[in-house]
């Protein structure tokens, strides 16, 4: 009988240990819930566990960043080095463009960012400087993909189906037209969106595909290429992104870029520990 109630306890311990959902979710994240999804990677595949967290709905707008510029102070790598990287098309390749900042994405003389819009030119230093000012941190990648894949529920392309284009409507911000020297922006936007423009997935997030590339919390690496420890992990593609050239926009996409580099597609989005 001892052993008995000393099991009858020991079960209701485990049962006490499974995870439960947060009474209270700060604005603007999602509850993202423990689980498992298949990720695949060439000709391999491997079940990922995933602990609960909680994940921004949208990447960090410009008011949000401005916000945390305004009470903090912080300047930020591409206001220190004075220039960041803009694209220019006609040339076809990438340029340091003096006072490009988050505030003037495209350099000094440029419209300003807009409000609504993604915060960009922010490097990893700058994306890890926030997260932590608002109580946060940077999502790891394989958080990223099983919160794109619907906490693990959905085994499609991209985050929202297996389609760019759906009932005459684009499902995000990337390239149309020929790349690198013609954007027809067909979808409305020849550089950022809005954030949450193109919908959401069906737990609640937008933008996990398209818009802006997002930093995460890894160095980068590829199997059978040497670790390089400054060179940090982004996911999501960005209004760059061509499925002819880089179509990265898929939820198992990636690059990378150094901790200090702030460039115009290049935004985060924030996680948080439960």
């Amino acid at each position: 009988m001892k052993q008995f109630l000393l099991l009858i306890g020991f079960l209701v311990g485990m049962g006490a240990c499974k995870e439960r959902a947060p009474e209270h979710v700060p604005t603007g994240m999602q509850y993202i819930p423990e689980g498992s999804y298949l990720r695949t990677v060439g000709l391999n595949q491997q079940e990922v566990e995933i602990e609960g967290f909680l994940l921004d709905k949208h990447p960090v707008t410009v008011a949000e960043f401005r916000t945390f510029i305004e009470k903090t102070g912080y300047k930020t790598d591409a206001e220190k080095f004075g220039d960041a990287g803009v694209f220019d098309p006609e040339k076809k390749t990438w340029t340091l463009v003096a006072g490009a900042s988050w505030e003037y994405p495209l350099g000094k003389g440029t419209p300003k960012a807009e409000e609504n819009h993604p915060v960009t030119q922010v490097s990893w230093n700058d994306a890890v400087a926030y997260c932590k000012w608002a109580g946060k941190r940077l999502p790891t990648e394989y958080e990223w993909e099983y919160a794109a894949r619907s906490n693990g529920t959905k085994n499609t392309r991209y985050s929202w189906g297996n389609k760019l284009v759906e009932n005459s409507q684009f499902k995000s911000n990337v390239w149309q037209g020929s790349f690198p020297s013609n954007n027809t922006a067909e979808d409305g936007y020849p550089y950022t969106a809005p954030v949450g423009i193109f919908g959401k997935t069906g737990h609640g997030l937008t933008d996990m595909g398209g818009n802006v590339w997002q930093w995460t919390s890894e160095t980068f690496t590829e199997e059978g290429q040497p670790q390089m420890p400054d060179v940090m992990l982004l996911k999501g593609g960005s209004f760059m992104c061509d499925s002819t050239f880089c179509h990265n926009y898929q939820i198992n996409g990636r690059t990378s870029s150094s901790r200090e580099t702030a460039l115009f597609h290049t935004g985060f989005r924030c996680a948080k520990s439960i």
